[in-house]
């Protein structure tokens, strides 16, 4: 896996995966930046939230859950000091269908968050407090 990261003009960067996708980094005005694009540290929050989503998503579907939505939301705390890394990270799932089983749904959360999301077990051992939560909805 590959990534690039090319400096564009005040704290902007155009970051490139290897899969040939762009997005646009940047910061506050405050640090240089024009807040034309998401945070360094907003980046690896959504990169989290996708990640244990598709594990989810996809444990789901593998047992024919009837799945229609799935939105995490993601609250983080970070150091009052430089570094200002991650403490804490509370991942919720909002997941939408009919006839849903908690008992389902609580297995897939548990299994992303425990064997099978990279980015979520690499804060973990990295000493970030990460935690799962979830709620059904009924369509």
């Amino acid at each position: 896996m590959k990534a690039s990261v090319k400096w564009t003009d005040g704290r902007q960067f155009v970051a490139e995966t290897g899969s040939g996708h762009s997005v646009v980094i940047d910061g506050p005005p405050d640090h240089g930046g024009r807040n034309t694009g998401p945070r360094p540290m907003e980046m690896l929050l959504m990169g989290l939230g996708a990640c244990t989503s598709f594990d989810v998503l996809d444990i789901l579907e593998k047992s024919r859950a009837p799945v229609e939505d799935c939105v995490a939301s993601i609250e983080a705390e970070r150091a009052d000091s430089v570094p200002s890394v991650f403490t804490k990270i509370h991942v919720h799932f909002t997941v939408t269908g009919k006839g849903l089983k908690e008992k389902q749904v609580q297995r897939a959360v548990e299994l992303s968050a425990d064997k099978y999301c990279s980015a979520s077990i690499m804060l973990a051992k990295g000493g970030v407090e990460v935690s799962h939560s979830f709620t059904i909805v009924e369509s």
